[in-house]
């Protein structure tokens, strides 16, 4: 089998609990550390699917990878090759495809209830799962792209997701560990600082409490998702 694609964009924000998951299930995967300056590839199909994780930068941004980036997963997708996004990832899947990025109304960073859509497309990824505690960390937003499914939402993001067919695009964090989180917290603690005053900004301590549970559950509602996403890897 073709090993799975997974974009690192920085150091930090690394594939957590979906490479655990790809691992629990023998199915092979290749991080390419764009952080660390690894080449993307020129084209998808040397890849079962292609997984792009989060990322401080935004996807406007001028930098040389994005184009890149932009045009694999477009190349992707016309290849019916399973596109997988989350948070940053989503953005980028979202422009790839017609849409736009730009800031969000509110900052969000820490957990965050989000509801799946009642409709046939997100209980088709999510299963019996009608709401949840995510994880987030973001300033900006994206779009629905044009023939694409809004699947998640949250009262402070009406985006936290869309599908097309089997392309699935994140705004809010479902790969998340306890190892992760209090990175996050160490890595962005001036961010938490300045923007602390939102409605959807957490200090670190709230974050870390029930931690364990929190992304216990998470972990479940992650698994049935990408459970769902890996049906659609080629060989």
């Amino acid at each position: 089998m073709k090993p799975v694609a997974i974009f690192r964009h920085a150091r930090s924000e690394g594939p957590g609990y979906f490479a655990d998951f790809l691992d629990a299930r023998n199915i092979p995967w290749q991080l390419i550390r764009i952080d660390a300056g690894d080449a993307l590839p020129p084209s998808a199909h040397a890849f079962s699917g292609l997984a792009f994780m989060g990322g401080p930068m935004s996807v406007n941004d001028d930098l040389p990878w994005i184009a890149l980036a932009l045009a694999l997963i477009r190349g992707a997708v016309a290849a019916d090759i399973p596109v997988l996004g989350h948070c940053l990832g989503g953005q980028l899947m979202s422009k790839a495809l017609g849409g736009t990025v730009g800031a969000n109304a509110i900052k969000e960073i820490g957990w965050g209830e989000v509801t799946v859509a009642d409709s046939a497309e997100a209980h088709r990824w999510f299963g019996d799962t009608r709401q949840f505690l995510g994880f987030h960390w973001h300033g900006e937003t994206f779009t629905i792209p044009v023939g694409a499914t809004r699947i998640l939402s949250s009262a402070y993001c009406e985006n936290q997701a869309f599908t097309l067919g089997k392309h699935l695009g994140f705004q809010c964090h479902i790969e998340m560990t306890e190892a992760m989180i209090r990175e996050w917290c160490e890595v962005g603690g001036d961010e938490i600082a300045a923007a602390i005053g939102s409605p959807g900004v957490q200090r670190p301590e709230a974050m870390f409490d029930g931690m364990a549970e929190k992304v216990a559950v998470l972990n479940a509602v992650a698994a049935t998702v990408y459970a769902r996403w890996v049906e659609g890897l080629g060989s």
